[in-house]
């Protein structure tokens, strides 16, 4: 089935050009086609079209994903205790650290995160990552911190993995390109120059050609 993405603003990658009112065909797990939505619809007049207001952007990378999700606790909703990123506030099961991932994976996607990188050493974590579709990927350099990140220093998670910019902290990964992996994000509202569409709230997140998140 083709599904044409529709938004309000097109951006292929960080570098380029903004198109406007553009869209990105989607068939299957991969990216068939992008550019202007008036020309792909009129080429593929069978593409069920979903409409989107807002930026559209390959999706983003979390830099910290071993440390977000092996070393803070992610919530159940029924526990009252918010949907931010907590320091554990007990002794976890192979289980309870499972759950969290779980949840914890849901809230990357509702921040238009599609890739995230180890290591992973929990093997309840590493299940709920695998099965959750998002992409692994190898340690991001250039990441301000990322050398701290990397030994697991206390202080450095409670700092930065604990509250709520913990989720915020992805960077750009990768382009939309034909033949590509169909992972992307819309952000709300058109990003003024030079500004990083993350900065607006996330309206939808797809991943590997499916509609894992939608803001309601």
């Amino acid at each position: 089935m083709l599904t044409l993405h529709r938004a309000t603003v097109l951006l292929a990658s960080p570098t380029a050009p903004p198109v406007s009112d553009g869209a990105v065909l989607v068939r299957g797990d991969r990216v068939a086609a992008l550019g202007r939505y008036e020309e792909l619809a009129a080429a593929h007049p069978e593409a069920r079209v979903r409409a989107w207001e807002g930026t559209l952007t390959p999706g983003r990378a979390h830099p910290y994903g071993g440390l977000l999700l092996e070393r803070c606790y992610h919530p159940d909703p029924r526990e009252e205790l918010g949907e931010d990123p907590l320091a554990p506030p007990r002794e976890l099961t192979d289980a309870d650290w499972g759950a969290s991932a779980r949840r914890g994976l849901q809230r990357l996607l509702a921040h238009g995160t599609t890739a995230l990188a180890g290591p992973f050493e929990r093997a309840a974590v590493r299940t709920a990552v695998s099965r959750s579709g998002l992409l692994v990927v190898p340690p991001i350099t250039g990441v301000t911190g990322i050398g701290a990140a990397s030994t697991g220093s206390d202080r450095f998670v409670a700092e930065l993995m604990i509250g709520p910019a913990a989720f915020a902290m992805s960077v750009p990964h990768g382009a939309l390109t034909p033949g590509g992996r169909a992972d992307f994000a819309v952000f709300e509202g058109a990003p003024e120059p030079a500004e990083d569409p993350s900065h607006q709230a996330c309206a939808a997140t797809v991943l590997a050609g499916r509609l894992l998140h939608r803001r309601r």
